[in-house]
């Protein structure tokens, strides 16, 4: 089931890789081809998504220019709300060319809402600045969700790639600690091929732009803190990719069922790393799908 670490040619540095194999466990574009064509999929998706719904509402959640977000209502009053944490690779993305999943979360019944935070090239190598643009991201959206005609009580957040990684970071909030906010503020996770511990990246080519230290390996690390998640996740990724995406969501999943914390993994045969992230917008795909039955809305039922 999908491809295991090579063994090393030159001297290991981590695991059984040695650099360039690790290196290229943590570049996406060795092991998918086609990344650029889906990446420019999605954002004309995400445009025909604004074409059938309408341009999203706009609310700033922090500060800076950046610190905004975008909100696909639904119609339904009081609906559920799934947040995205968009990928790539922590440098790239914006939420409007994330947009591609809400039509199908807006006719389920949920608001979908796509964040914007800094790339961590414009937060000078810090991860920390990420990580703590999204949790005040999802905090904003719990305090007002009444705003937009959401449910606080059924907030849900899903990433993809390095957005999985921020959700995990996520999912390690102390809510009433950090936000005076109810321990469960988020009811569930739904994080697609992301990194989990952060060894692995640190080690890799990764480090030419982001600037690791033990501290933040440490505290960014969710696979590190299982004491702090309160709420299910449900872990997916494609066999096709990177062996160390696919080993990263085993772990995490194995970790989090030896501590005794809801988890599912989702295995699905014959995806890449951006074939399986575009999924979300299909209620008949392995993420959307999964989504959708987390929020309990029907999962597949949805489109009918």
């Amino acid at each position: 089931m999908g491809s295991t670490a090579p063994q090393a040619v030159g001297p290991k540095v981590f695991l059984d890789y040695d650099q360039k194999a690790l290196d290229d466990a943590y570049d996406q574009s060795v092991y998918a081809p086609n990344r650029q064509q889906l990446l420019a999929r999605i954002a004309l998706n995400s445009e025909i998504a604004r074409k059938h719904l309408g341009e999203p509402r706009r609310f700033a959640y922090g500060p800076t220019a950046i610190e905004q977000l975008d909100v696909y209502a639904a119609a339904r009053p009081n609906a559920p709300i799934n947040v995205h944490i968009h990928g790539g690779a922590w440098r790239a993305g914006r939420a409007r060319d994330y947009g591609y999943p809400a039509e199908l979360f807006v006719r389920a019944g949920a608001h979908f809402i796509a964040l914007d935070f800094d790339n961590v090239d414009d937060a000078g190598g810090s991860l920390f600045v990420m990580g703590d643009q999204v949790r005040r991201a999802v905090a904003w959206v719990h305090r007002n969700a009444t705003t937009f005609g959401g449910d606080p009580d059924r907030l849900y957040v899903s990433g993809s790639s390095s957005g999985a990684h921020l959700g995990g970071v996520v999912a390690t909030t102390d809510w009433a600690k950090d936000f005076g906010l109810h321990a469960d503020a988020v009811k569930g996770y739904t994080l697609t091929s992301g990194m989990y511990d952060l060894r692995g990246p640190r080690l890799s080519k990764r480090s030419q732009y982001v600037r690791f230290t033990d501290e933040m390996e440490e505290a960014l690390s969710p696979q590190r803190h299982l004491d702090r998640i309160r709420a299910p996740i449900v872990l997916v990724y494609g066999t096709l990719e990177t062996p160390e995406f696919q080993r990263q969501s085993r772990d995490f999943a194995a970790a989090l069922r030896a501590a005794g914390k809801p988890v599912e993994l989702v295995v699905a045969e014959g995806y890449n790393h951006f074939e399986i992230a575009e999924t979300i917008a299909s209620p008949y795909g392995h993420v959307g799908r999964a989504v959708l039955e987390q929020m309990e809305l029907g999962g597949a039922s949805a489109a009918r």
